[in-house]
């Protein structure tokens, strides 16, 4: 049995602060003690870790990324090994990526080919949402099969025809099967046939560059496809999870919703909190960098987002890490945005930039310890394994210096791109050492883990619903 003591720290959780030693045994965390206390001063350990002056926090869970996922003729070009070890560079112990069933064929063929990407070579720990992109018999019937094996959620999409898409009559199919089996519905909300008409509208009256994307990509379409997202989950009595909120007018429809007491929940982004639509029109391409979708939106959306994430109208905060190299990949589009890939690097940024937001008064301690960990644990089924420090729980912790500066830059950033969204930005607060499962990973800004430290885990349902 290996143990591990860390000493000194504050420990914050979603629910308390409290200065305390964390004693991990085996993977696990064993026990909680005051500090200098007889219980604590009797730990006998293998190592100790000094916290004094730092924050003692859960391992972040990212809820929505995508590694090694094909778009556009390319692929994210982070894999299963450069992302989660990316992930723990910034102190996501946990990441849920989403596996792609193929066009016309199984959902098993798709979560087959997705757990051969990460087998092997993960940093940290992984689990799997489904992409369902062929609703029909056969798929509905399997959905039953994963969720019994902890396959518990499923993204649907309402954008890109031809590609994911899914007509309503689809959507609520699946829906009530969810709704019978416990899985959590999770939707790309926007007007894709809309979108698409605007899309060709803009391309043949000569607007091809990257700004245009943001401009065709409206807000109010948002805003119309979660509205009528919520009134299918409605008619199929099922919970629904909407992916990557970036628009005000969307955040209205769902608090709109859980003041009717819905079952229904929300995602934002740091990109949607932190960028906002004008980078689309920087010069020379370079708003390439910035497309994804749902799209950067004007600055003046972020007051929203940053109200439904205290008023909890907003649950979670993921990164939808999809990054695309600007150097032959981003500049697929040249001439032609729709052909841009969409997609932002940030998985390793997601912690230290919504410690920013602390830092900056938007939120307090325990609330970004909820929206990053704690949340998306208890939302896909994680908890209380992960998410929250506590005997029993797997020792995913990262020991935070809250006063340490540092500058966002692709020179120092570990994600597999060529550029940084967030280039030159200045924040407060930084990982120093990461636990997954008990073993050290990062040491003092030391990668120290291993490719296949990380597991696949299975999960249980959404945790809200029972």
């Amino acid at each position: 049995m290996t143990t591990t003591a860390l000493r000194g720290g504050l420990v914050i959780t979603a629910a308390e602060e409290t200065y305390a030693d964390v004693l991990v045994e085996d993977g696990t965390i064993a026990a909680l003690a005051a500090p200098d206390s007889a219980c604590a001063r009797g730990w006998s350990c293998d190592r100790t870790i000094d916290a004094t002056g730092k924050y003692v926090i859960p391992g972040g869970v990212d809820a929505h990324t995508h590694l090694d996922f094909p778009f556009g003729g390319t692929a994210s070009s982070d894999t299963f090994e450069t992302g989660t070890r990316a992930a723990a560079w910034g102190g996501t112990t946990t990441i849920v990526d989403f596996a792609v069933q193929p066009r016309g064929g199984a959902l098993r063929a798709g979560l087959d080919a997705w757990h051969a990407k990460a087998e092997g070579v993960c940093a940290v720990d992984y689990a799997f949402h489904m992409i369902l992109s062929d609703v029909n018999d056969s798929s509905l019937k399997e959905l039953d099969l994963l969720v019994a094996e902890g396959v518990t959620s499923f993204k649907l999409f309402m954008a890109y025809p031809g590609v994911f898409y899914s007509d309503d009559g689809q959507i609520l199919r699946a829906m009530q099967r969810a709704a019978g089996n416990g899985g959590l519905v999770m939707m790309h909300a926007e007007n894709g046939i809309a979108i698409d008409v605007l899309v060709q509208q803009a391309l043949d009256a000569g607007r091809t560059d990257p700004r245009y994307h943001g401009e065709v990509r409206k807000a109010l379409l948002e805003a119309e496809a979660t509205h009528r997202a919520i009134q299918l989950a409605r008619v199929a009595g099922s919970p629904l999870y909407v992916v990557h909120v970036s628009a005000e007018e969307a955040v209205a429809e769902l608090a709109r919703a859980r003041d009717a007491g819905l079952p229904v929940f929300g995602e934002t982004c740091p990109q949607y909190l932190f960028l906002s639509v004008d980078k689309l029109a920087e010069p020379g391409f370079e708003g390439a960098k910035y497309v994804c979708s749902t799209p950067l939106r004007p600055r003046e959306h972020q007051a929203a987002l940053w109200r439904g994430l205290r008023t909890d109208d907003l649950q979670v905060v993921s990164t939808d890490h999809c990054p695309f190299c600007f150097a032959g990949q981003k500049e697929l589009g040249r001439g032609d945005f729709s052909k841009i890939p969409n997609g932002l690097p940030g998985v390793e940024h997601r912690m230290d930039l919504l410690h920013q937001a602390v830092v900056e008064g938007r939120i307090g301690r325990r609330r970004w310890i909820e929206i990053a960990c704690a949340a998306p644990a208890r939302m896909f089924g994680l908890a209380p394994r992960k998410g929250t420090i506590a005997p029993g729980a797997d020792a995913d912790i990262v020991v935070y210096d809250p006063h340490a500066r540092q500058t966002l830059s692709a020179a120092t950033h570990h994600m597999n791109v060529d550029h940084s969204v967030y280039e030159g930005k200045e924040i407060t607060g930084r990982v120093e050492t990461v636990l997954s499962r008990g073993e050290v990973v990062i040491d003092g800004r030391e990668f120290t883990g291993r490719a296949g430290h990380g597991r696949y885990v299975p999960r249980s349902t959404c945790q809200y619903l029972t």
